[in-house]
């Protein structure tokens, strides 16, 4: 007969706990360490013994603030620069890149779609990568790298250029958005991280917020050097990156046991806190194929797959052609810039809310479903109406409803792996196939659908309510399903027979292992 359980609620989540060791897990809870199986901890010394509950909490409050500060500023600015770079082509376009190098028919859908051939393909090894030469060194090398490739951007005389350019583009960028989410997961507790992933992410919509602006100003230095202004977005852009990328050396640090801006005391609250979250450090797992075969064999991998391609899809469609939308609506040159802006701020605002609620709330399944309606709405308005200003909120509600998907559907991802490096090739994979569907938001924009564009916002629409909404439901439904199975015990068998560090192997597999719905 199964042994009787019961479930210990704490402000991180669930616990199944033996009934008889109930008390011992509450106490645990309430010493401010979150430590059911103190056996788990005995190589990690507690650096707080004798001090009260208060001093404890006030402890780890100032610790996480360091962390924040530490992390979040810098991460959101290269991620910034990042979606700046991916980006700014669109802004490019409408300041007449098609005409100066003699671009026709489809060669700016190609442009856009070799970018995401590279990038996608490219991403389900990054954060292998990342975990072998460390973040500092990984994150440097790449960031300088892109805004490198950038900068030569702004010179090309072609079309074949463009694609060059494009292509290693995407290689180079491929490591950041998978490597950050991986990297964050393997610094906060579960239900920390959607509030800063969705910090982090809120630069995406910020970046087009501010490449409007950025886009409208470097425009007028048109001539200037011999260059147009089209040249000179890339290539400021481009060196700002590399500018950024210089310092990236000593503002990234490594993981939390061995962060040089933490204390030795800091070090332990960070592994401990982390351990009580059911979560393996980051440099105790060694590399090893076993952790690609568990994340592709898992089911949640690929559903949460189909959740993303079906926000990557309307994200890269939204981003790459809203200045295109926007003249198609009767907006010209700058005016279609600057119009571009509002859209993008409402998106971050929207993307940081999100964050904030469903990591209070846990309904990282409910938030996505109701937010992504949100957006079929926005595409609903832009497919039935051909009035500018029905258009133009279509694209406020559009921008809301895709934004806060991304870091949500991520977060969820990685709040239900156990195990860092699983966890890095589950993200990688997820990231890698949604972001193969930018090749698809690449080519639905097209010429001879303007103004309404009626193609694209059909497909874009699709893409939302049937992966993104539908898998959703089906994965929000499958976990509270498979929670009840195991807090009432009927996958107690799957632990049977076996020893303690082969039950700590099962990783999310583990029967007391609840699931974030």
């Amino acid at each position: 007969m199964a042994e009787q359980k019961q479930t210990v609620s704490t402000d991180d989540g669930l616990i199944l706990a033996p009934a008889d060791e109930k008390q011992n897990a509450v106490a645990s809870e309430l010493e401010g360490s979150g430590i059911s199986s103190p056996a788990e901890y005995e190589d990690l010394p507690d650096p707080d013994i004798g001090k009260t509950d208060a001093e404890r909490a006030a402890l780890d409050k100032a610790l996480l603030w360091k962390i924040d500060l530490w992390l979040i500023p810098w991460l959101s600015l290269l991620y910034l620069l990042s979606f700046l770079d991916r980006t700014n082509i669109g802004n490019a376009k409408v300041a007449n890149l098609e005409k100066s190098i003699g671009m026709v028919g489809r060669d700016y859908n190609n442009a856009l779609t070799i970018f995401f051939i590279s990038y996608a393909g490219a991403e389900p090894l990054t954060n292998i990568l990342l975990k072998h030469w460390s973040p500092r060194y990984f994150f440097t090398g790449i960031i300088i790298l892109w805004g490198i490739i950038m900068t030569l951007m702004g010179t090309i005389e072609n079309q074949a250029g463009l694609l060059a350019c494009r292509w290693f583009l995407g290689l180079a960028e491929a490591g950041l958005f998978p490597g950050v989410n991986y990297y964050l997961s393997c610094w906060y507790r579960r239900q920390e991280l959607g509030f800063r992933a969705a910090l982090f992410f809120s630069a995406a919509a910020m970046a087009g917020s501010f490449g409007g602006l950025l886009a409208a100003a470097i425009s007028k230095m048109d001539g200037i050097g011999g260059y147009e202004g089209w040249r000179w977005i890339f290539i400021l852009e481009g060196l700002a990156t590399v500018f950024v990328g210089c310092f990236c050396y000593w503002m990234v640090f490594d993981f939390p046991d061995t962060a040089r801006f933490l204390t030795a005391d800091e070090k332990l609250r960070a592994m401990r806190r982390l351990r009580a979250d059911n979560q393996t450090r980051a440099t105790e797992e060694k590399i090893s194929r076993r952790y690609v075969f568990q994340a592709v064999k898992d089911w949640k991998t690929w559903v949460y797959a189909v959740q993303y391609m079906g926000v990557l899809c309307p994200l890269y469609s939204f981003s790459l052609f809203l200045p295109t939308i926007l003249v198609g609506m009767g907006y010209k040159g700058n005016r279609a810039q600057l119009m571009s802006v509002p859209p993008y701020a409402a998106a971050a605002a929207m993307t940081i809310f999100i964050g904030w609620f469903a990591d209070r709330t846990k309904w990282r399944g409910y938030s996505n479903m109701a937010v992504s309606l949100m957006g079929c709405v926005g595409f609903a308005m832009l497919l039935g109406s051909s009035t500018p200003g029905v258009q133009y909120v279509g694209t406020f509600l559009g921008a809301m409803g895709i934004y806060p998907c991304v870091p949500n559907t991520l977060t969820w991802a990685s709040n239900n792996v156990e195990g860092s490096l699983k966890r890095g090739v589950m993200v990688g994979i997820v990231v890698g196939w949604g972001n193969m569907n930018g090749v698809v938001s690449s080519n639905i924009y097209m010429p001879q659908d303007k103004p309404r564009y009626l193609t694209g916002h059909g497909i874009v629409f699709a893409y939302m309510f049937t992966c993104l909404f539908g898998g959703t439901m089906v994965m929000h439904f499958m976990l509270k399903r498979e929670n009840r199975l195991r807090k009432s015990g009927q996958r107690d068998h799957w632990i049977e027979g076996k020893n303690e560090q082969e039950i700590r192997d099962l990783g999310d597999v583990r029967p007391d292992f609840i699931y974030t719905t």
